[in-house]
């Protein structure tokens, strides 16, 4: 029975350790799927970590201070404008790290390129801009940890039934956004489909261009173009992601290490703590981990819908570029005041000074002393300067309409009957009296009209300033077809408020000088 009894617990023994070697290879097998399973629900948007604790010590550095960070202007779901407010996967990221590592930010909006003027000319501290990250980029720039792994797809016009696939782009032009990997990938694959590739500045743009028929397709960031589609924006993809660089945010070399590191420490923290997830869920949907975007379809609201909500903020541009304008104007006149006298004195140095002035701003784009102003004194002087947008765009417009305005006036005294000059001189008038008295009052009235004109001018040209990120009208309308992809009926309403706003001053002007040429 001992013997029997013994053989029944040695192979109680034996299924006992068969059960638990089992237990143990299902355990090994579940960690092993399970861990599969989450490392590709990650894929993507997870990358590896290398914050330190040499990191952790130089990131407290930057707790308490206030850094200026700088954005594109049109890169929805990345940013973009929502009731007035920049919001999207960047600005929400950037904001939660901000208050995350304890420092304070201020957020400048420009276009992408700007935003990087911007960084080199040091007016702003660092970059959060849907930024690939590149080896060429890296040469100048020190970035952080990927926050987003991104791809390529393209999107053709919604109601396009030619085109499925890259083959059949032979013979047609794909439109791209300068600077995007997206342009990187299209380049690298044209000759091989036989394309040409045309870069753009804005999302919206290539859109248009594809709808409008100028362009057959669109490569750009598989999120943007999801949101797009999402936002009614008359396009549809029609490609798989094609895995494509990584996003980061950008210092420049050498600079802003405290910076840099506190925005590692905090994206580590914020996706330990769930809140990197909430934000990508927010913007592309419950898929956003896997690295695929199903966003739920807004609704398109109707004309005057769109109308109400935009109000507001043209309503803001319209006044920024209102003010703007007047200063400007004002400076201008003084100026033109100056050198028109100076190009009529009795001196040739005197003469040839004004007409260095004239010729230089004149002859020059008005673009390029705003981008100079705005971008290239700050790298002059080595640090920011505080107020500089709204001082840059004065500069800009006043000097620019100086130069036009002392021809007019050099036109308006010349014009002046020589008579009137030797009476007042046969009377014994001093030159200046002469010019105070006499020359000046008439020349006012012969030139008004011309300077009505140029004043009319002047509110048009400031529309360019939105390239360095003053907040006109024009800018205003970017912001907000950049989230709702109307831009046509966008535009339409700008053109409507600048001819209401280029009438009501042309009747207020032409009244004004009606009073003037009745003295």
């Amino acid at each position: 029975m001992q013997s029997g009894t013994n053989m029944r617990v040695e192979s109680s023994r034996k299924m006992k350790l068969v059960v638990a070697i089992l237990a143990i290879a299902a355990m090994v097998m579940g960690l092993f799927v399970g861990g599969t399973q989450v490392a590709q629900a990650a894929e993507g948007n997870q990358s590896t970590s290398t914050v330190t604790a040499a990191t952790r010590k130089e990131a407290l550095k930057a707790k308490g201070k206030s850094y200026t960070i700088a954005t594109d202007t049109t890169f929805a779901p990345f940013e973009f404008r929502q009731n007035g407010q920049m919001v999207g996967i960047d600005m929400d990221l950037m904001n939660a790290i901000a208050k995350n590592q304890g420092f304070s930010i201020t957020i400048q909006s420009l276009g992408f390129n700007a935003a990087l003027q911007a960084l080199s000319s040091n007016q702003a501290d660092g970059v959060i801009a849907g930024m690939s990250i590149t080896d060429e980029r890296k040469q100048i720039y020190d970035f952080s940890d990927p926050y987003f792994e991104s791809g390529i797809q393209m999107a053709i016009a919604k109601n396009d039934s030619t085109i499925k696939s890259y083959k059949d782009l032979k013979g047609k032009t794909v439109v791209v956004k300068s600077g995007s990997e997206g342009e990187s990938y299209a380049k690298s694959v044209a000759s091989k489909y036989g394309f040409s590739v045309k870069s753009v500045d804005q999302s919206a743009t290539m859109y248009e261009m594809v709808k409008s028929g100028n362009a057959s397709a669109v490569f750009d960031d598989y999120p943007v173009l999801a949101y797009g589609v999402s936002q009614d924006n008359g396009l549809k993809t029609v490609t798989k992601k094609i895995p494509e660089g990584s996003y980061g945010f950008a210092v420049n070399k050498g600079k802003n290490a405290a910076l840099l590191a506190a925005f590692n420490v905090g994206l580590k923290n914020l996706k330990a703590s769930g809140k990197y997830d909430k934000i990508l869920v927010k913007y592309l949907g419950s898929s956003a981990s896997t690295g695929s975007s199903t966003i739920k379809a807004a609704t398109r609201p109707s004309f005057w819908q769109l109308v109400r909500q935009s109000f507001p903020a043209l309503m803001l541009g319209l006044r920024n570029t209102l003010i703007i304008t007047a200063l400007s104007f004002i400076v201008a006149m003084i100026l033109s005041l100056v050198f028109g006298l100076m190009r009529v004195f009795p001196n040739r140095i005197v003469q040839f000074i004004a007409q260095i002035y004239v010729a230089v701003f004149r002859g020059t784009p008005l673009l390029v002393w705003a981008f100079f102003f705005y971008f290239g004194i700050p790298q002059l002087v080595g640090h920011a300067l505080g107020n500089w947008l709204w001082i840059s765009g004065l500069l800009t417009l006043s000097l620019n309409s100086g130069s036009y305005l002392t021809e007019i006036l050099r036109g308006a005294i010349q014009s002046v009957n020589i008579g009137q000059t030797e009476g007042a001189q046969s009377l014994g008038l001093t030159y200046g009296q002469t010019m105070r008295e006499i020359i000046l009052p008439q020349a006012f009235k012969i030139a008004a009209p011309s300077v009505i004109n140029q004043l009319i001018i002047m509110i048009k040209d400031s529309s360019l300033l939105l390239t360095i990120g003053f907040a006109d009208l024009l800018y205003q309308a970017q912001q907000l077809y950049a989230a709702n992809f109307r831009v046509t009926e966008t535009l339409f309403m700008v053109g409507v408020i600048y001819f209401v706003a280029i009438s009501l001053l042309t009747l207020v002007a032409n009244w004004a000088d009606r009073k003037l040429h009745r003295r």
